[in-house]
């Protein structure tokens, strides 16, 4: 059975270079990860393969996720990252929720942006859509591409 069965993500073109989109990526991560009105607070991103990734999200109405935690798998500067909410740091097995694959590759002048979530089965798939992965993970790759495009036009 192919991994894409339960696989949501979402793509956009960026008018800027992959260096900018990668050093947005990883260095304004607080300002496009989450749908505004919501916000992020990243707590740490170790970004090497064991690392730890740590975010939390709070809402307009006082909402808090706690830390969403989870390890790094696969880092490739400026091309793509993959972590997993399977682990937390020290691999320590935890429920996971799902595998994300971030990639950034070269099109024309600017950049393919790809944000890929990876679920283990259809359950939690739909219980991602049914959370709003569309429109949500839609609006954070708008503000990831609004945060690119300005970031290189002050370049």
């Amino acid at each position: 059975m192919s991994a894409a069965i339960f696989e949501l993500s979402v793509t956009c073109h960026i008018a800027a270079p992959r260096k900018i989109a990668w050093k947005v990526w990883t260095d304004l991560k607080d300002q496009w990860f989450c749908p505004k009105p919501w916000r992020a607070e990243v707590i740490e991103e170790d970004l090497r393969p064991g690392g730890r990734s740590a975010v939390r999200m709070f809402g307009p109405d006082g909402e808090d996720t706690g830390p969403m935690e989870g390890v790094f798998l696969e880092v490739v500067p400026g091309e793509k990252v993959v972590t997993t909410d399977a682990y937390a740091s020290g691999w320590i097995p935890q429920t996971p929720f799902l595998t994300a694959i971030w990639s950034f590759a070269d099109e024309g002048e600017g950049t393919r942006f790809t944000a890929t979530a990876r679920h283990w089965d259809a359950a939690t798939l739909e219980k991602h859509k049914e959370m709003g992965f569309h429109p949500g993970w839609d609006q954070m790759a708008e503000q990831f591409k609004s945060l690119c495009e300005a970031s290189a036009a002050s370049a």
